[in-house]
């Protein structure tokens, strides 16, 4: 039962559960753990799981035509992550999602999902939450990346999620900031010759 104990605090902070609750939202639930750069989800793939991240970091990424990767989020522990227009539509995945280091997971179905908010209304509230943070977040992701230079992009990147920076890679990086690597690494050049 201990394994749960964040899941469950991060559902708390939104909604209050009975002891029954619990133990029922428990129960839907799979447990996974996956080795660090394992692909859980692929394009094209239909998309069936939200993932709950109990330990670890994942990426979303999609790529071009020409191959080139976009990275469209980093995901660390105590976060949620799914191609989320893909799962509530039943559809094949637009995205990929690896791990970025070695992973424990709680995944909930798409079916278990739609359950919970007959089983336990109270979900209805969580995910709503969930769903408008996320949105809020990707609003203003795309406004700074309309209105800010690269560098003060990278370096918001930085104060904002600080344990994700030494996780990754510096393309990683790179293409979520929709720069090239060269590009950063001038960006992190110039900042090494300040400090």
């Amino acid at each position: 039962m201990e394994i749960y104990n964040l899941i469950l605090k991060n559902i708390n902070k939104h909604i209050t559960l009975t002891r029954e609750e619990e133990e029922h939202f428990i129960s839907i639930l799979t447990y996974k753990e996956i080795p660090k750069r394992t692909t859980i989800l692929a394009e094209g793939q239909i998309c069936n799981q939200l993932s709950y991240i109990h330990s670890g970091a994942l990426r979303s990424y999609c790529l071009d035509e020409g191959g080139k990767e976009s990275t469209i989020m980093f995901a660390m522990a105590d976060w949620w992550l799914t191609d989320m227009y893909c799962f509530l539509n039943e559809k094949p995945s637009m995205t990929f999602i690896e791990t970025i280091e070695d992973s424990i997971v709680f995944n909930l179905s798409k079916n278990n999902f739609d359950h919970l908010f007959t089983a336990i209304p109270g979900f209805e509230r969580f995910f709503r939450i969930l769903m408008q943070n996320a949105y809020t977040r990707e609003q203003l992701r795309t406004i700074e990346n309309l209105t800010l230079k690269a560098e003060e992009r990278y370096y918001r990147f930085l104060n904002k999620y600080p344990q994700m920076a030494g996780k990754v890679t510096q393309k990683q990086i790179a293409s979520y900031l929709g720069i090239t690597p060269e590009f950063l690494s001038g960006i992190r050049k110039k900042q090494l010759r300040r400090e």
